[in-house]
């Protein structure tokens, strides 16, 4: 008997750095990734603030903002899913605040993708009134929309949850995610509500925008620019799929984690990060301005790493 509780003992000693094992290895890869994402950022971000044209275009502006709010949300949420995977608390107010930046930042993505989307839509369906449609104010202006209309349903969430906890929970040390931060129904439909809307909208824009600019290719002789607009409009409709994909986390979680311990790891990293590590890298490439600057800036970084 004493043997075979030592031996239980043994197996789930092994069990549990085996776990943690893999853990800090799936963290270490993201975080390398995190690095890669920050270097192709750097790039593109030296294109943007050297090049006078490209800082003043509005295509490029919504890209960065895009780029950024992709940085943000994939720090924060990096920092918060270390944080409950090796058990760190922190006080409710400081963990509110901070999962209420992640959500709005997550949330902006798919706006941002139809304000991109329509950008395009005015580039090519109204190329003479493209200038006056798309400027460098009104992207600015764009910007601070979504950030305002992101944090509307979070200012509701904030409402519900003061009205159905008691003082005492503001002063408590806890695991920062929104399950435990969800204590009544109404913060569960706010939420639902919000993201069916926000889906829903950007989801027709981008259908809508797609069949405009190719039918408008379809007319013209030569239509490389608006086949091209089309692809990038499709391209912009996959990555919001990829963004709704991520919402299939908690049910993932709910019932495949008695089976598979590290589901919640796996959906992180797959859901959550690998979409927004690839988008400096696609749009970069696929962009001749961008593209050619950072082929530039890594020949210079190359040639100058080889001198020293």
């Amino acid at each position: 008997m004493a043997n075979s509780t030592q031996l239980n003992g043994t197996m789930t000693a092994q069990d549990n750095k085996t776990t943690s094992a893999i853990r800090t290895t799936v963290l270490v890869v993201m975080l390398s990734l995190f690095c890669i994402f920050l270097y192709f950022m750097s790039v593109i971000l030296n294109a943007f603030f050297t090049v006078p044209h490209v800082r003043q275009n509005p295509r490029y502006i919504l890209f960065i903002h895009m780029l950024v709010n992709d940085l943000v949300y994939l720090a924060v949420s990096f920092l918060l899913f270390t944080f409950v995977v090796y058990l760190v608390y922190m006080p409710v107010p400081i963990c509110y605040t901070i999962l209420t930046f992640s959500t709005c930042a997550f949330r902006i993505t798919p706006y941002n993708l139809a304000a991109m989307s329509l950008e395009r839509y005015a580039a090519i369906c109204h190329p003479l009134r493209h200038a006056e449609l798309c400027t460098a104010q009104r992207s600015s202006s764009a910007i601070a929309i979504m950030w305002t209309v992101g944090l509307i349903p979070q200012l509701a969430d904030f409402i519900a949850f003061c009205f159905s906890v008691e003082k005492r929970v503001f002063s408590l040390n806890i695991l920062c995610n929104w399950p435990d931060l969800t204590v009544n129904e109404v913060q569960e439909v706010l939420k639902i509500v919000s993201t069916v809307l926000s889906f829903t909208t950007v989801g027709l824009i981008i259908a809508y925008t797609y069949i405009q600019v190719m039918l408008v290719a379809q007319r013209i002789v030569s239509g490389k620019s608006a086949s091209k607009a089309g692809k990038t409009v499709l391209l912009h409709a996959f990555q919001l799929m990829l963004c709704m994909l991520s919402f299939n986390t908690s049910h993932a979680e709910k019932y495949l984690t008695p089976y598979f311990y590290f589901t919640p790891l796996m959906n992180f990293f797959l859901l959550i990060c690998i979409p927004r590590f690839i988008n400096p890298l696609i749009y970069g490439v696929r962009d001749e301005v961008l593209g050619k600057h950072m082929r530039k800036v890594q020949g210079s970084w190359s040639t100058s790493s080889e001198t020293k």
